[in-house]
């Protein structure tokens, strides 16, 4: 790990000044922001980020860490960590695709640690990403190409991916957010904003060592979570190598209206298969109004990858996400609620 200064923000507009020198949404920012660690510690002990300075935001905890549930929705402070989330029982119950995102996710070590603001800035667990042996990264290194492409690529992104980087997003809860129109409430330098969760990553557009749309100095301090009919009906499906601690090769997040037994919304994410969370919204426009059988459940599948780009070792990917997709949608309509 190479040579940084700490410095503790004791509240949260040091934290914001402190943050102006660059952007968090770059991995070579020269200043990073330090709440549970888990994956910025970990980046620096493989060399891949290269901070000159760390700023501890743990400060905020106590201001911006409190869980809240109203008749107008779920409020998730950015500061609480994944366990809290994952085992509150107002969450379980009325907002269920959000706990199970956060149980199959990490360790439980992990996840005591871990906050959920940190939790949607993880990086991916692309390997050539993750190992500087690896000279071509547009990622790590912007201009020097995506190995990826024409290597190894057997877990890589088939949704959202240009010729500058097929990676793809490593998180869960972040399926389960964008599934349910969540809102991202910040903190910058020009006060507080909140904007559409959906709007908070970027495209590879080129330049993927860009990540966020994030503006320097900006700390994310909530989550807004309206409340829906659908939010009950609904479930995190995660497809993985291994049952254990594993990243998802397929998942699928799930929210589901009935009216008797046709589809009046539903709304889709999906998991292990995109550069940036993923929302299917071609899937959900053609199931409305529809009963939801097996049969038009395959067909919105079929819509759901119809974009998909294939290099090789992941051409198999579609299919699977197809299939966990199906598997979902019926999961959901046999929910009781």
């Amino acid at each position: 790990m190479r040579p940084f200064t700490y410095q503790r923000a004791g509240d949260a507009s040091q934290a914001v000044r402190a943050g102006q020198q660059t952007a968090q949404g770059q991995v070579d920012a020269a200043t990073q922001y330090l709440a549970g660690g888990t994956t910025v510690i970990d980046l620096m002990k493989l060399d891949v980020l290269r901070p000159h300075n760390l700023v501890d935001i743990n400060p905020l905890r106590e201001r911006f860490g409190k869980i809240e549930l109203s008749p107008t929705g779920l409020h998730l402070g950015a500061f609480a960590t994944m366990a809290a989330a994952a085992e509150h029982a107002g969450i379980q119950r009325d907002y269920p695709v959000i706990a199970q995102s956060l149980q199959l996710a990490a360790s439980p070590q992990l996840r005591n640690m871990a906050t959920l603001g940190g939790n949607v800035l993880q990086r991916t667990r692309c390997p050539y990403f993750r190992d500087t042996s690896w000279s071509q990264c547009n990622k790590r290194e912007p201009g020097s190409g995506c190995a990826a492409i024409g290597g190894p690529n057997r877990n890589f992104a088939v949704l959202g991916v240009d010729d500058s980087c097929i990676s793809q997003s490593p998180g869960d809860f972040s399926i389960a957010l964008i599934t349910l129109d969540a809102q991202v409430e910040i903190l910058g330098r020009n006060g507080a904003r909140v904007i559409p969760f959906a709007s908070l990553h970027r495209p590879p557009a080129g330049t993927p060592h860009i990540e966020t749309t994030l503006h320097p100095g900006d700390v994310i301090t909530g989550f807004r979570i309206p409340a829906r009919a659908g939010t009950r009906r609904s479930l995190y499906l995660k497809i993985r190598d291994r049952s254990s601690y594993e990243f998802a090769i397929a998942s699928t997040a799930v929210a589901l209206e009935m009216d008797g037994a046709a589809v009046r919304q539903v709304r889709i994410g999906l998991g292990g298969m995109a550069y940036r969370p993923w929302r299917a919204t071609q899937a959900e426009a053609f199931l409305a109004s529809k009963p939801l059988t097996e049969e038009t459940a395959t067909a919105a599948a079929q819509l759901a990858f119809a974009g998909a780009v294939t290099h090789g070792e992941n051409d198999y990917k579609p299919e699977l996400g197809r299939q966990t997709l199906v598997r979902a949608l019926l999961q959901a309509a046999a929910m009781e609620t």
